[in-house]
């Protein structure tokens, strides 16, 4: 895949470019379908595929109050790239860009930057200046500029068949602790990232389960609990449990994620590590004893390993 950060760094059009525009938040089944299409249309005009997104996201950079963000950039390019794609642009969005009328990014960016022969975009999909680009307007100057306009169906829930997959859903889905279903809607595991800091020093040498300290990357934090799950280290992949939330415990109210990798004792400090929130135990709770926190540990250990088994992660 080839990936262009700026506008300007486009040398000439790509031939035959099929394009899709959007956030694409999560990259969840809903953009995964919409990225197929695209490919689809490619192939049947030998030409290009091209997704477009934004970064920072448009809310943010307009300084409006926006929803953490399920997959930050460098996740949703590696999703994206995954997907086949040929071409991503990311375009970064400033108060000039956002001014920029829908008409002149069509027929300048769209059309004669990047040599635009067809896009595909959802029902309500809209961009440019007052949000005035949308399906009619694309279809209607497609007329003169010789370009297809696509509109691709949502991909519906697939829980009730009602509604579609939508990155808010997901949030949800995902704040509400629900991180087995979040599988059916993300095709993945939702993931956390973070580098592994120095922690506490209470995991191993108090309770005997050793833990990777992680100063989150990501924005969107599951529920407080504790999860079954694996982790991507640079040692390689391995089953574990993640503790999130304020230990209460210990009493001193500090907020962690605090992962023990099982059967692991590779130094990974200062390293970045993945991981996969494969399915939530129970909630966080204050123990009378130490001992009695290792005890339920022990016991997370074993439920966790079950889960895991069952979904092929061991």
């Amino acid at each position: 895949m080839e990936l262009i950060e700026n506008i300007d760094q486009i040398s000439g059009s790509y031939s035959n470019a099929v394009v899709t525009i959007g956030n694409f938040d999560g990259v969840h089944k809903g953009h995964q379908a919409l990225l197929h299409q695209v490919m689809e249309k490619a192939d049947e005009l030998n030409g290009t595929s091209v997704a477009i997104t934004f970064e920072p996201h448009p809310l943010r950079a307009l300084g409006i109050a926006s929803p953490p963000l399920i997959t930050r950039h460098d996740q949703k390019f590696e999703l994206i790239k995954e997907s086949g794609i040929d071409v991503l642009i990311c375009i970064p969005f400033t108060k000039e860009f956002s001014a920029i009328p829908a008409r002149e990014f069509i027929k300048e960016i769209l059309v004669r930057r990047i040599g635009m022969k067809a896009i595909i975009i959802g029902p309500d999909y809209s961009f440019g200046k007052k949000r005035e680009g949308n399906v009619s307007l694309l279809k209607d100057m497609g007329q003169d500029l010789g370009y297809e306009t696509i509109v691709s169906s949502w991909i519906n829930d697939t829980d009730t068949g009602q509604g579609r997959i939508s990155s808010t859903k997901i949030r949800e889905i995902v704040m509400d602790g629900r991180v087995e279903q979040a599988v059916k809607y993300l095709g993945r595991h939702y993931q956390i990232r973070g580098k592994v800091v120095k922690g506490r020093k209470r995991g191993g040498s108090q309770l005997g389960f050793p833990t990777a300290n992680i100063k989150l990357h990501d924005e969107l934090c599951p529920k407080l609990g504790v999860y079954a799950v694996t982790v991507e280290t640079v040692k390689g992949n391995f089953p574990g449990v993640a503790n999130i939330g304020f230990s209460p415990t210990f009493g001193d109210q500090m907020f962690t994620i605090e992962v023990h990798i099982l059967d692991f004792h590779d130094d990974i400090y200062e390293t970045r590590i993945r991981v996969n929130m494969v399915a939530r135990l129970r909630d966080e709770k204050k123990f009378s004893s130490l001992e009695e926190l290792s005890d339920q540990i022990r016991q997370d250990i074993k439920t966790a390993k079950e889960i895991l088994k069952k979904n092929g992660r061991t």
